[in-house]
């Protein structure tokens, strides 16, 4: 399933140098290419591992891999794209929820609430942070006061991509294992199980 990440592996490496918080730590290069690579490797299956059928999880097979697979190609070819408050195109620039409702719409047609505060009430399943699949909302709270303020996209192997700040480059991949994502970490939604749902229902 995930084949079609291989040709955009060199991009991701090429690219993924450089959080929606203005104070997120940088990476140095040589640590973003290493991440980079490990992103890349556990984004997409191995043709063994498709074959093979295998589950994502301990208790079901992962249902959603083929819809995983079109937003993360997409939004891995987008990295480097810059970061713009309030943007929601490539031509503009993003935002962290203009990125992730971009790729929603692009690629399954759904309409994902504009702001990172309403995308977190979705009425989509949480999900635990070990049971974590590809193509899994992440939020988080960079700003303090436990508020949603930042939001990415699940890759696999605790990588996520979002469009960080202009300072940090835009678009890129991030690490959950990195102290500050792992510290401003809130919950994660599976809104990928909502992809024949439209409108999204919210909770109140």
């Amino acid at each position: 399933m995930f084949k079609n990440f291989a040709p955009l592996v060199p991009l991701a490496l090429t690219l993924v140098l450089t959080a929606c918080a203005s104070h997120a730590p940088q990476t140095p290069a040589t640590t973003a290419v290493a991440k980079a690579k490990t992103a890349a490797h556990a984004v997409f299956l191995d043709e063994s591992a498709a074959e093979a059928d295998i589950d994502f999880t301990d208790d079901e097979p992962y249902e959603l891999p083929q819809l995983a697979d079109s937003i993360l190609s997409h939004g891995l070819s987008l990295v480097g794209t810059r970061y713009r408050y309030g943007g929601s195109t490539v031509k503009s620039g993003f935002d962290c929820s203009g990125f992730i409702g971009y790729l929603f719409k692009e690629e399954l047609g759904m309409q994902l609430p504009r702001s990172t505060r309403e995308m977190i009430n979705i009425d989509a399943p949480l999900v635990e942070r070990e049971e974590l699949e590809p193509g899994d909302l992440l939020f988080f709270s960079t700003n303090g006061r436990g508020r949603v303020s930042h939001a990415g996209i699940y890759l696999g192997d605790d990588q996520f991509i979002h469009s960080s700040s202009s300072r940090s480059g835009g678009v890129r991949v991030d690490s959950l294992e990195d102290r500050y994502w792992n510290r401003t970490f809130i919950e994660a939604k599976r809104a990928l199980a909502l992809a024949s749902t439209e409108p999204l229902a919210r909770h109140p």
